[in-house]
């Protein structure tokens, strides 16, 4: 059947609407169809539908109201920006300190949108928390080697999960960032 309608597609010159036309089977602004189309043109019946699997979780999370946190459910933490600024913060029980900075308006980038492919969310965990965070994973460590101005304390915002135990914590953002995009551009948080 493809080797008729590319036969009948090279007899003409070929438009959107002649390809429409021949793929969709119907017709199309009033025009009718020529004898070599509805040869090339598969039955209703044999024509295959699209099926949709639902929304990408992101558009599933933007569609759902945020829910209030409960006040068992809080965490209070400070970032310390690049010039000095405290900012307090709260966020919830299993956040990632990534999207509590940027909710907060923390100039914290995030290029690769926490998938472990950039350093642009490092940051230095004040000592006393940063027992309390498991150790990071081999991915983590790879994009942390590649983090300017590396400290013992650095870890990646995107990595670290807000629990009752980092109350009181404090993320300082480095001086600079190495974000690997080369036409400078800064994602939105989602």
């Amino acid at each position: 059947m493809a080797s008729v309608m590319a036969a009948s597609m090279a007899r003409r010159s070929v438009s959107a609407g002649s390809l429409i036309r021949t793929a969709g089977g119907g017709i199309w602004w009033g025009s009718r169809r020529s004898e070599a189309e509805r040869a090339v043109t598969p039955s209703p019946a044999r024509l295959r539908g699209f099926r949709s699997t639902g929304l990408c979780p992101s558009e599933e999370e933007k569609r759902q109201p945020e829910p209030e946190p409960l006040s068992g459910d809080l965490v209070n933490v400070v970032f310390v920006d690049r010039s000095g600024k405290r900012i307090p913060a709260s966020g919830r029980v299993g956040e990632d300190v990534l999207r509590l900075a940027q909710r907060h308006g923390v100039d914290l980038e995030g290029a690769c949108e926490a998938s472990l492919a950039c350093s642009t969310c490092h940051v230095y965990v004040s000592e006393e928390h940063l027992a309390v965070l498991p150790p990071p994973e081999e991915r983590e460590d790879d994009m942390l080697d590649m983090a300017p101005q590396l400290q013992e304390n650095s870890r990646l915002g995107c990595q670290i999960i807000l629990t009752k135990e980092l109350e009181g914590a404090q993320f300082t953002l480095p001086k600079i960032t190495r974000n690997f995009y080369v036409d400078g551009h800064v994602p939105k948080p989602h």
